[in-house]
């Protein structure tokens, strides 16, 4: 199952946890065990070597609240030497909570001179639903940061008064933006797809599904579909979709195909349907080093179809994770149920 554990890694650096009680010291001896592993063990331990992770549990009170935890963090590891951290639940992140961390780290960016990578929201479902994860403007975030080059999201509350919003006018650094999501609106799309970001290599966006807020189409997509909004994208991620078989077909005649080396539409909902049209105009796709499939609801007959026509353009294939199709016992329509990977 998605989401029942913490991020473990993050940016390629192993993530600690900083924590709350000024009395909990064991993060010192983890970077000290990540130190000893390293390439330089005989120097000193550099909080710049693992990603870190800072959360406020809403069940736990910290000394001097949300900023005393925060202002401690930064004394103790080295703010300058910080390179990449992992927000997890702060107070109430379905109701506003992670705006505080937000406003933590736009208000210490000066000091956090190195910070390269964020994730925002890193949760079990045990902690916050996906689909309650609330976020709003994460814009600023990044404007405060003009050396940051990866910025990931888990959430959107697609169905929420305040939408996850992530359009940046102008940031020449940012290389990496992901949003994992159960429903990604359009407007949360237009606004990445109309973003001033040149230097993007990575944009991976999980849809999701119309339950949950998930209304991005094609169009909403057309700056990046055309291959003038990211000159310098190599990875295009259309993931957890509910209509990948829909996307399919626009994305054979999308010109950032010709482009892009990595095409991922897993964790959604593809098809027979879906797959015919990639054998069909597998050409289309022949200039990809890699398209990723896996979990998906083909035929064993179609995924021999696909991984054959595209062994045969010599582009890579992950078809792994073929679901069996559901069927409601309380409808008695014969209808099948797929589902994405993640909703909730």
């Amino acid at each position: 199952m998605f989401y029942t554990n913490h991020l473990a890694e993050f940016a390629g650096l192993p993530v600690i946890e900083f924590p709350l009680e000024r009395t909990d010291q064991g993060w010192r001896q983890e970077l000290q065990r990540v130190h000893e592993r390293g390439e330089n063990p005989s120097g000193p331990p550099s909080a710049a070597s693992v990603a870190w992770r800072l959360r406020i549990d809403g069940r736990t009170e910290s000394e001097g609240g949300e900023a005393g935890y925060f202002a401690r963090f930064l004394a103790e590891v080295g703010a300058d030497q910080v390179r990449a951290l992992v927000i997890g639940d702060w107070d109430d992140s379905s109701d506003e909570g992670l705006y505080g961390a937000m406003n933590l780290l736009i208000g210490h960016a000066d000091a956090l001179s190195n910070l390269r990578s964020v994730y925002m929201g890193d949760m079990g479902f045990e902690e916050c639903e996906l689909s309650w994860i609330d976020h709003s403007d994460l814009a600023p975030l990044v404007v405060a940061f003009p050396r940051l080059e990866e910025i990931a999201v888990r959430g959107a509350d697609g169905m929420g008064d305040d939408v996850l919003a992530l359009h940046v006018p102008s940031h020449d650094s940012l290389r990496s933006l992901t949003i994992e999501c159960g429903g990604l609106p359009g407007s949360t799309t237009r606004g990445v797809a109309s973003s001033g970001l040149p230097a993007l290599e990575h944009l991976e966006l999980w849809l999701g599904v119309e339950h949950y807020g998930g209304s991005t189409s094609p169009e909403d997509l057309a700056p990046v579909l055309s291959g003038e909004a990211f000159p310098r994208l190599k990875y295009l991620g259309v993931r957890n979709a509910q209509r990948v078989d829909e996307w399919v077909p626009v994305l054979a005649e999308a010109p950032v195909v010709r482009r892009v080396e990595v095409l991922d539409l897993s964790l959604g909902i593809l098809t027979d349907e879906g797959g015919r049209v990639l054998v069909d105009r597998v050409e289309a796709f022949s200039g990809l080093r890699r398209l990723d499939l896996h979990h998906h609801f083909m035929s064993e007959e179609m995924v021999e179809r696909v991984r054959s026509a595209f062994a045969g353009v010599g582009v890579g294939t992950d078809l792994s994770y073929r679901l069996g199709i559901d069927y409601d016992e309380d409808e008695d329509d014969g209808e099948p149920r797929y589902y994405t990977a993640v909703a909730e």
